[in-house]
C-alpha cells in the first residue's frame, strides 16, 4: 500500500462501494478520444498536483518536441484517483510522497522500455526517498525531489492486432546466482526471438534476496520482448515494520505494485495480492531475514483505484487479472495461500461477461471457476488459471544431464511457463515444459492399484519398463497426468488401436515425484512438497490383454479445448 491516507483521498473509495456503476472522474465509458472530457480530479488542497502530458513521441527522444501530438482519453493514475487525459493530452492528478504515477497503457501505444525490456509508464514521487531508520536490507527508493513542474509520458504509435501471444512466468523465484543460471539455460534461452507480444512475471520474481533483480532482469530482457511484473511475497523487504515500505525495492526496480495497461482488445489488470504484517509479526522466533507473516489480500486502496479504473473498462472488453496468490484453493483455507477478501473483487468484477485470471503461489496447477455459490456473479464462471512455476520445486530434485534441478513440482508438474494466444476477446493458455518438446503434455505410468505412491517404500517398483505378468492384470491400473488438466478436461485411452475409454479424474500424489522424493528424503536436498494433484486420471488395465507389446494411446481435450496426445508401450507377460 503506497502514499499517506488521508479523507480526501477516501472519498472514491466510499463512492466506488456505495454505488453500482459509478464513472468516476471524468464521465462515461467511451472509446472516442475525441470526446474525451478534461481531467479534473478531486479538489484536494492538502496535496501538491502532479500535472503534465501525454504524448506521442514520433522522434524516440522520450521528450515532447515542437509537432508532437498530446493523447487524448489516457488513463493516468496516482495509485487511485484514475483520470482521462484532456484532448491536449493534459492531465492532473493530487499526488502524495511515496506515491507512484503511472498512465494505462492505451491500445496502439507502446511506452518506451529500459536496457533491459521493461516497461517506463510510470513516475515515482518520494522526495526524501525510503525513510533510512526502518534500515531495510536492500536498496529502496531514492530521493526524487521537488516534485517536476511537469511529469510526461511518452508512448510510440505501434500497430497492435486483435491476434496475439503473450508469456506468462510465476515464481522464477532464484534463491542464488546458480538459480539464475537454471533459469537462464532451462527457461529464458529457449525463449529469446519469441513473437510474443510482451511477457508477465505473475509474482515471485526472485526468492528473498533482492540484490538478484539486476541480473534476473538483464537475463528476461535478452528474450527481447516489453516485460511486466507483480509482487509476490518473496519480493517483500522483511524488514519493513508494515505493509506501506514492503515492496520498497520492488517499486525502485519496477515501479508500482499494481497498474493497468490495453493491447488489442484486452485490459490487463496487474495486482498486488500479498499484504505484509510487519517484520518479526507473528513469529515466536525470527528467520534469518527478519521476516514476519503476510497474507492473501488486495489493500482497500487498490480496491478503490481498480473501481475507478474499471469505470473506463468498455462491458465488452474482455478483463485479464493477474495476480500472485491465488483467490481461492479448494481445501486449504490459511491466510498464506488464498485471497481473504477476494467477494471485495468479485464485487468489481461481476457482471462483465468476459473475466479471466492468472496467479501464481502455489507450485501446483490449478483451474478455478468461480460462480454464485462463490460470490461471483456474472454470466459465466470467472476462470482463476493457477499456472505452473517456472522455477518448478523451487529449482530442487536431482539434476539432469545438464546438472539442472529436474524441478518437479509437488503435483508432478515439470516446471516451464505459459503462451496466451488472444484473439479478439477469447484466451487460450498453453502449458510449455521447460527445455522440453512442446508436445510434453503428460506423464504415462502403470502401476498397481493398490500401492497408492504416498505409502513410500511399500512401493519399491515404478512398473515404467517392467513386464507385467498377465494374472496381475487385474491390481494394475493405467494412470495420466496431463499437466495442465482440470475439472473440464477430458482423456481417454485405447489400446493396439482399440476403442477409446473413458479415464476418470483422480486426486492423488503423482507417482514419480513420490518416488524421488523418497530416493533422497535422507540427504541434505530441498524437495518440494508432495500434493494431491488435480489433474491425474486413472482407469484399469483390461483384464483379458494377451501377452506381448501392447501400445497405449492417450487422447486428451484440455481446459480450452486443446488437444493432446501420449503412447506408451507396455509389455504383457505369460
Amino acid at each position: 500500500m503506497t502514499g499517506r491516507p488521508r479523507l480526501s483521498r477516501l472519498i472514491p473509495f466510499l463512492l466506488a462501494f456505495g454505488l453500482c456503476g459509478l464513472t468516476t472522474m471524468a464521465g462515461a465509458q467511451t472509446d472516442s478520444a475525441d470526446s474525451a472530457p478534461p481531467a479534473a480530479p478531486p479538489t484536494a488542497p492538502d496535496l501538491p498536483l502532479a500535472s503534465g502530458t501525454v504524448f506521442e513521441d514520433r522522434n524516440g527522444n522520450r521528450r515532447r518536441d515542437p509537432g508532437e501530438p498530446g493523447l487524448a482519453g489516457v488513463l493516468v493514475s496516482n495509485g487511485l484517483e484514475v483520470v482521462r487525459s484532456g484532448l491536449d493530452g493534459r492531465y492532473s492528478l493530487p499526488i502524495a510522497e511515496g506515491d507512484v504515477l503511472f498512465v494505462t497503457k492505451p491500445a496502439g501505444y507502446a511506452p518506451p522500455v529500459d536496457r533491459d525490456m521493461a516497461p517506463q509508464f510510470h513516475y515515482v514521487h518520494d522526495p526524501d526517498g525510503t525513510p533510512t531508520e526502518l534500515g531495510l536490507r536492500f536498496g529502496s527508493v531514492a530521493p526524487t525531489g521537488p516534485l517536476p513542474a511537469a511529469i510526461d509520458f511518452p508512448f510510440d504509435k505501434v500497430t497492435e492486432p486483435d491476434a496475439f501471444k503473450v508469456i506468462w512466468f510465476a515464481d522464477t523465484q532464484a534463491q542464488t546466482p546458480a538459480e539464475l543460471d537454471y533459469l537462464r539455460d532451462d527457461v529464458i534461452a529457449e525463449l529469446v526471438g519469441t513473437e510474443a507480444a510482451f511477457g508477465v512475471t505473475a509474482g515471485d520474481v526472485v526468492y528473498d534476496d533482492l540484490t538478484l533483480y539486476p541480473r534476473h532482469n538483464r537475463l528476461v530482457g535478452r528474450i527481447g520482448i516489453p516485460w511486466y511484473n507483480l509482487p509476490g511475497n518473496h519480493d517483500l523487504n522483511f524488514l519493513s515494520p508494515d505493509d506501506r515500505h514492503s515492496l520498497e525495492t520492488f517499486k525502485r526496480t519496477f515501479g508500482p505494485t499494481y497498474y493497468s495497461f490495453d493491447y488489442g482488445r484486452v485490459h490487463f489488470v496487474m495486482l498486488d495480492s500479498v499484504v505484509y504484517h510487519g517484520r518479526n509479526a507473528g513469529r515466536a522466533k525470527p528467520n534469518a531475514w527478519g521476516a514476519g507473516t503476510y497474507e492473501g489480500r488486495i489493500s482497500q486502496r487498490q480496491l478503490a483505484w481498480l473501481a475507478n479504473d474499471l469505470s473506463f473498462v468498455p462491458e465488452d472488453r474482455l478483463v485479464v487479472v493477474g495476480m500472485h496468490i491465488q483467490l481461492d484453493t479448494p481445501g486449504e483455507d490459511g491466510q498464506h495461500v488464498n485471497v481473504a477478501n477476494r467477494a471485495a473483487l468479485f464485487e468489481l468484477l461481476s457482471g462483465r461477461r468476459r473475466v479471466f485470471s492468472i496467479a501464481g503461489h502455489l507450485q501446483n496447477v490449478l483451474h478455478r471457476y468461480f460462480g454464485a455459490e462463490d460470490g461471483y456473479q456474472g454470466p459465466a464462471p470467472l476462470h482463476q488459471h493457477v499456472i505452473a512455476a517456472a522455477s518448478g520445486g523451487w529449482w530442487s530434485g536431482p539434476p539432469d544431464p545438464r546438472g539442472i534441478p529436474i524441478a518437479l513440482q509437488g503435483d508432478g508438474t515439470p516446471n516451464g511457463y505459459y503462451i496466451m494466444s488472444v484473439h479478439g476477446t477469447e484466451v487460450v493458455m498453453r502449458y510449455k515444459a521447460a527445455s522440453l518438446p512442446a508436445d510434453h503434455q503428460m506423464r504415462i505410468t502403470v502401476a498397481p492399484v493398490f500401492e497408492h505412491p504416498s505409502l513410500g517404500p511399500a512401493a519399491p517398483q515404478d512398473y515404467n519398463d517392467t513386464p507385467i505378468p498377465r494374472a496381475r492384470l487385474a491390481a494394475m491400473e493405467l494412470v495420466v497426468n496431463l499437466f495442465d488438466g482440470g475439472p473440464k478436461s477430458k482423456v481417454w485411452f485405447s489400446i493396439d488401436g482399440g476403442p477409446a475409454v473413458a479415464m476418470a479424474r483422480s486426486a492423488r500424489v503423482d507417482a514419480l515425484v513420490a518416488k524421488l522424493s523418497l530416493r533422497i528424503k535422507d540427504r541434505s536436498v530441498f524437495w518440494t512438497p508432495l500434493r494431491d494433484s488435480t489433474h491425474i486420471w486413472a482407469a484399469p488395465l483390461p483384464r483379458d490383454l494377451a501377452p506381448g507389446v501392447r501400445r497405449i494411446t492417450i487422447r486428451a481435450v484440455d481446459e480450452y479445448g486443446q488437444e493432446h496426445r501420449g503412447t506408451k508401450l507396455i509389455e504383457i507377460v505369460p
